[in-house]
């Protein structure tokens, strides 16, 4: 074994240690960015003299600072996204409900599909729509200004980013131009009820914005402003994509009433096989 991976079996045991939850995987992708490889080419490293980078980063990582921090970037689906301090690390449960939008929009007969997304963090939904989806145009709003921030660079720097539409605004107010022609509404959104609040994994609770996390009491709040704007933004045979915790399963499609103009709700599990997002379609006209 060579010293670098010697260094990571010890940083491997010291992440395990503080309660990392993926001690092996944190230790090699930190060695990974630290000596600029793949993390599968560790192995061809030369030996190295103990190395100060790496294990401040790894301190850093003990400390519960979110790995996407130190090494300043996430991967998503196809997408390699800037991320840091102030905006919503994008998880990969949500790959999968961007994978169902991505899908619903590739199998519509419509020559520019046409894509909303609420509350759209780092963009990575956005852009993942707009990297998959060739023909399509999405918009992508978001409230705080912090994550914006965030979203302007990825946007500005990916070749599809030319047909993400960047909007700051409050998801239940936006883009009233678009009333009734959107194909599509999409939302990973906060979903955290106040009671939950202190079960929240560190990384979650002290690095992602609360803005990003907290739905209300009950954790639906924005759930359904989602239920509204989405209603007022589709147009008739329309889908919405919601996202929301694994607990949640039973009560969110109950939003998205018969009465409201809503059909074919259902619930989707994600990777974990868990129920993680729920799909609705608005009624044809006539139907």
């Amino acid at each position: 074994m060579n010293v670098l991976l010697k260094e990571v079996a010890l940083a491997t045991l010291r992440l395990a240690e503080a309660g990392v939850p993926s001690p092996r995987r944190d230790a090699e992708e930190l060695a990974a960015y630290v000596h600029q490889v793949p993390r599968s080419e560790l192995a061809t490293v030369a030996d190295v003299d103990f190395d100060a980078r790496y294990w401040s980063a790894i301190a850093r990582r003990g400390a519960r600072e979110p790995l996407q921090h130190i090494t300043g970037q996430v991967g998503f689906r196809y997408l390699q996204l800037a991320v840091g301090p102030g905006v919503f690390v994008p998880r990969p449960e949500t790959e999968v409900v961007a994978g169902w939008a991505i899908d619903a929009l590739r199998a519509m007969d419509v020559a520019d599909p046409l894509a909303v997304d609420l509350g759209t963090g780092s963009g990575a939904i956005a852009l993942a729509i707009a990297q998959e989806v060739p023909r399509s145009r999405v918009h992508a709003v978001e409230l705080d200004k912090a994550a914006l921030v965030w979203a302007e660079r990825n946007i500005a720097e990916h070749p599809d980013g030319d047909r993400v539409l960047l909007h700051h605004g409050d998801a239940a107010t936006c883009l009233p131009d678009l009333n009734g022609i959107v194909d599509l509404v999409i939302s990973n959104p906060p979903y955290v009820p106040l009671e939950a609040w202190e079960h929240v994994a560190p990384e979650a609770r002290y690095y992602d914005p609360e803005l990003a996390l907290l739905g209300g009491p009950d954790g639906l709040d924005v759930i359904r402003v989602v239920e509204r704007t989405a209603r007022r933004l589709l147009r008739p045979g329309g889908w919405v994509v919601v996202e929301h915790a694994d607990q949640q399963g039973g009560a969110v499609p109950w939003l998205f009433s018969n009465e409201g103009g809503w059909a074919e709700a259902t619930n989707h599990r994600d990777l974990t096989g868990r129920y993680r997002f729920v799909t609705i379609r608005t009624r044809s006209a006539g139907s």
